[in-house]
């Protein structure tokens, strides 16, 4: 699914992204709910950011989740790396963050829109005014959860922050 966010660029860099679990629902500028095999996912894109929501299953409480976006006081500094349980889900969390080229850029960002708006669970916006500015995710089961890919660019540094997660 693609969706022109209905909102200007705002002028931040890859290194404020922050990431943080647990937040509840932020407001959303483009979402889409998923189900893969009775695990419900919400997909949601928050302007240069991203939350993922696991709902919960049957007597489970509170859905999961997952949030990177800029959260001043809310998320800690984005990690390469992390793991914990959250709930019944063992989760773990990978981030890359790459500066390319001018071309080779446009390239990736390129693949990227392809790749998620024609994938069967993916979910990517752009924004109106700034090309190649996009965030984009992903989502696919995986035994008894899920594993998701976003990524996130930054034309005027043409750096694209990628990460992977996964909700066993």
């Amino acid at each position: 699914m693609h969706a022109t966010l209905t909102t200007t660029y705002t002028d931040t860099r890859a290194d404020d992204l922050g990431w943080c679990l647990g937040l509840p629902p932020l407001p959303a500028l483009a979402e889409r709910a998923v189900e893969l095999g009775g695990l419900k996912l919400e997909l949601r894109l928050l302007g240069a950011s991203h939350q993922m929501l696991i709902g919960p299953g049957r007597g489970e409480g509170e859905p999961v989740s997952e949030t990177v976006a800029c959260v001043p006081g809310a998320a800690t500094p984005l990690p390469a790396r992390a793991a914990t349980r959250l709930g019944r889900w063992e989760y773990e969390f990978t981030a890359l963050t790459q500066r390319l080229e001018d071309t080779a850029f446009v390239a990736r960002v390129r693949e990227i829109v392809t790749l998620a708006s024609g994938h069967e669970y993916g979910l990517v916006g752009d924004y109106p005014g700034l090309p190649h500015a996009i965030t984009a995710m992903v989502v696919e089961r995986c035994g008894a959860g899920a594993v998701w890919s976003t990524w996130h660019t930054y034309p005027q540094e043409c750096r694209i922050v990628s990460t992977r997660s996964r909700a066993m």
